[in-house]
């Protein structure tokens, strides 16, 4: 099987995702799952396209991530391997869609408007 490839996107983070038949391995920016994400919730994030159609020992994973934080780019690498995997079986597509693994998070964070000191918060009036 050739390598299937997908981007994801969160926030400021993106994600370019590789798939190949495999053993189960994630390797993310040429570092283990384990090391790359400490936190157990992150890889669970991560892994929740795989475990919902119950092929988490099936593909090698390859994934490099960057811009955002921690959150952002495992949900990016998410939305990524969603994808890949429906370019790989379209018949996978309902089942992701369903638990909403192929809708991207529009959310991003808002600009900073000129003469206030962010995006909403105003500076301190003062009448006298």
């Amino acid at each position: 099987m050739e390598v299937i490839n997908a981007l994801g996107r969160r926030k400021a983070a993106v994600a370019r995702v590789y798939v190949r038949e495999g053993s189960g391995k994630i390797v993310i920016n040429k570092r283990e799952i384990e090391k790359y994400f400490p936190s157990a919730i992150l890889q669970y994030v991560l892994k929740q396209p795989l475990t919902t159609l119950d092929v988490v020992e099936k593909y090698d994973i390859m994934i490099n991530l960057n811009g955002g934080g921690p959150k952002g780019q495992a949900e990016a690498a998410r939305l990524g391997i969603a994808r890949a995997l429906v370019k790989i079986n379209p018949d996978d597509k309902s089942a992701l869609k369903a638990e909403g693994f192929l809708t991207r998070d529009p959310r991003v964070v808002e600009r900073k408007k000129p003469g206030q000191p962010g995006a909403r918060k105003k500076f301190q009036f003062s009448k006298r």
